[in-house]
């Protein structure tokens, strides 16, 4: 019997792969069920295959497995091998997949002793270690295109491949978020069953606590509505009635038995079904003071933390659990709760709370119920003066660029290092923006024919041809740019985008990419923000993106650190020249001296070009190396001009460093976001709510929604 050849693996489909990692539910290969003799008949080398003519469905068959074999190379890193091993992995069955352990296991154990089984969360794949190689050569030879049942009800076909070893390595975080503590059995099921019944979701529409259900989940509110429009409370106005009666002998025994600091006077209940979930997000500063309590009641869940450099937590909350988030955990951290319908748990734990370890060998799924929580907070009266002011509402006018002392200032510093920067390499700059980002694609795709979109700031027009179904307007600060936009017969004008001259509410749907970094204050960022929502029709959505200060997520670098392309000789050049590293530069331009001496003369030996300053008083940037991680949030990066750039030409997006004909070189201001910070903009307008937030690449996005 020949031993099956690399590329002989039999995987879920291609759109499964493509979204390896992200759970992709329910997508499986259908084929044709084939024998273990024909299926390595399929993958025989291209000598045999002379000899062997394929049927359309083996050929159809084999695409798809040396595709899928490419898929898990280039995506996960797990490269198949052409012989037998006592290792296997498992496609189709895993945990991303809907397959639990106590599903998995039974069927592996079939044709042999299983030495190991892990199942890395998430991932819609698992791999299994037999004892012997005999073993594992029977599991593949029985178990390859076997259809089993999922947890909820659908079919699932398993595909199995050799692998070397059987082994993943993820670290988590090992202890809770600093401020973060989770109390079980809080209260005795009686008083759960009090709690759940207190609530009627069925009353009278008129009653000021009731809240109509949003889009995925119930809502009642006691003590202060809040408004999920802005994302605050109206101070000045209580609900009548307080808090229910029932949540006062409680709230007393916690304050007793110092499980809580303050007595809240304000709650919300949220009813969650299975599959429903909220989006990760840090509950407003200004709105309520630093202790938030959750119960959860009905049905336990898993909650996501996320640190702003990457960190996920997953917490197990228990039912009839509290949490308690304070400090860090409550400033700091985002907490949100994936939509989906089972969570990945620990086996061996059961339903105890804690963080969901990464230990593969002890990974099962929990299907979820209905859970209910009550949350508690106490309104704040004054403003926050918390340790974090970089996502802190109430400081964020404090936290603006510091060496700017007015908005007028803040308008000469993007006059000159934004608005005439790209006019001088608009050309440059547009031969090195032609291909669309993926999710800006699918937004404008996903809004229905018709619909009027304004791409306020669109460069060289890349989005605007995208879905010719769409009555799309384009608007640039840069005439050049626009100049471009009409040489492609798109419809675009030049403006400011903080008055931008459409008439308010006539827009479908707007977007902003990599627009909003390039203000230089927190308020004339917002102001950019507020005037997209101008735009909005009630109901219309904006996609916005803006340059992360995180260019390494969740241990993963960013497209823009990755596609370093510059030649080990040239790092050591640039390394050896210290105006390249540790270069800082005088801002403003003195209006009535246009042609003033660069006040830092070495700047005139690196760029080739003399640049007008005007001195501010302890004002200054520094100027980034590019393809490196941001290590300052306002800072000035560089554009290596390349003056006739070829067409069709692959061109470095900044210019290649250390090149023997660099030509001048450009510097553009930019602000780079925080993790949550966008978010907390957006929380200070009004009529708007966030119906997505993620990262991308690089880049912190959000969908808004006027409402």
């Amino acid at each position: 019997m020949a031993a099956p050849r690399r590329g002989d693996v039999l995987v879920p489909s291609a759109a499964s792969w493509d979204r390896v990692g992200e759970a992709a539910e329910g997508e499986s290969t259908r084929v044709v069920r084939t024998q273990p003799e024909s299926r390595r008949s399929i993958a025989m080398d291209s000598n045999h295959q002379s000899n062997y003519k394929l049927s359309k469905t083996e050929k159809k068959f084999l695409r798809k497995q040396i595709k899928a074999s490419h898929t898990l190379l280039r995506h996960e890193g797990i490269e198949t091998v052409p012989y037998a091993t006592q290792s296997l992995i498992v496609a189709n069955g895993g945990l991303g997949n809907r397959v639990s352990r106590n599903q998995l296991l039974p069927v592996l154990e079939k044709c042999g002793l299983v030495d190991a089984l892990l199942m890395p969360p998430n991932k819609p794949y698992s791999f299994v270690r037999y004892k012997t190689v005999e073993e594992s050569k029977k599991a593949y030879d029985t178990l390859n295109g076997k259809e089993i049942v999922d947890d909820l009800g659908q079919k699932i076909i398993l595909y199995l491949n050799f692998v070397e070893k059987a082994q993943w390595k993820e670290l988590g975080f090992q202890a809770l978020p600093p401020g973060l503590m989770v109390i079980e059995d809080i209260i005795s099921s009686e008083d759960e069953k009090m709690l759940l019944e207190s609530v009627n979701w069925t009353e009278d529409t008129d009653n000021q606590n009731f809240q109509k259900s949003l889009k995925h989940r119930r809502v009642k509110h006691f003590g202060y509505e809040f408004h999920y429009e802005n994302n605050h409370v109206d101070k000045d106005k209580p609900l009548p009635g307080g808090l229910p009666d029932i949540c006062d002998s409680i709230l007393e025994k916690w304050l007793k038995e110092g499980f809580i600091k303050h007595k809240p006077d304000q709650l919300t209940v949220n009813q969650y079904e299975p599959g429903h979930g909220i989006p990760a997000h840090v509950d407003t500063h200004s709105a309520f003071e630093d202790e938030i309590v959750s119960l959860s009641l009905g049905s336990e869940i898993v909650m996501d933390f996320k640190h702003p450099d990457g960190v996920t937590v997953p917490v197990m909350l228990p039912c009839r659990s509290l949490l308690v988030m304070t400090g860090e955990s409550r400033y700091l951290w985002t907490h949100g709760i994936t939509p989906r319908k089972f969570d990945t748990v620990q086996a061996s734990r059961g339903h105890k709370s804690g963080i969901i370890t990464r230990d593969v060998e002890d990974l099962t799924l929990s299907k979820r119920g209905i859970r209910t929580s009550f949350t508690f907070r106490k309104v704040r009266q004054t403003p926050c003066n918390c340790s974090y002011s970089l996502v802190c509402d109430s400081q964020m006018k404090e936290t603006s660029t510091s060496f700017l002392e007015s908005d007028k200032e803040a308008s000469q510093l993007e006059q000159e290092y934004v608005h005439q920067v790209y006019e001088e390499i608009a050309r440059h700059f547009s031969s090195t923006r032609h291909t669309p980002w993926p999710h800006v694609v699918e937004f404008l795709k996903a809004l229905p024919s018709g619909s009027v979109v304004a791409d306020i700031g669109c460069g060289n027009g890349k989005y605007l041809g995208i879905n010719k179904e769409l009555y799309m307007i384009g608007c640039d600060r840069s005439q050049n740019l626009v100049d471009i936009c009409r040489e492609k017969h798109y419809q675009a004008f030049v403006c400011d985008a903080l008055a931008v001259p459409i008439r308010s509410g006539s827009c479908d749907a707007c977007i902003s990419i990599a627009v909003i970094h390039h203000f230089a204050t927190a308020e004339r960022r917002v102001a950019a923000l507020q005037e997209l929502v101008r735009l909005l029709r009630p109901g219309g959505k904006a996609l916005i993106y803006v340059w992360a200060m995180e260019q390494e997520y969740n241990n993963n670098k960013s497209k823009y650190l990755r596609e370093n392309r510059i030649s080990q000789g040239k790092k050591e050049e640039i390394s050896n020249d210290i105006s390249v590293q540790e270069l800082f530069v005088k801002q403003m331009p003195d209006v009535g001296n246009q042609d003033s001496a660069p006040s830092v003369p070495s700047i005139n030996d690196f760029q080739d070009r003399e640049y007008n300053s005007r001195k501010v008083t302890n004002s200054k940037l520094p100027i980034h190396t590019n393809r490196t991680s941001f290590h300052s949030q306002d800072l000035l990066v560089p554009w290596h001009l390349k003056e006739n750039p070829g067409k069709g030409k692959s061109v470095e997006p900044f210019g290649p460093l250390g090149s023997h004909d660099p030509g001048p070189v450009f510097h553009r201001y930019y602000h780079v976001f925080c993790e949550g910070e966008m978010e907390a903009a957006c929380q200070t307008l009004s009529n708007t709510s966030i119906l997505q937030s993620f990262y991308d690449q690089g880049n912190w996005c959000v969908i808004l929604q006027k409402v």
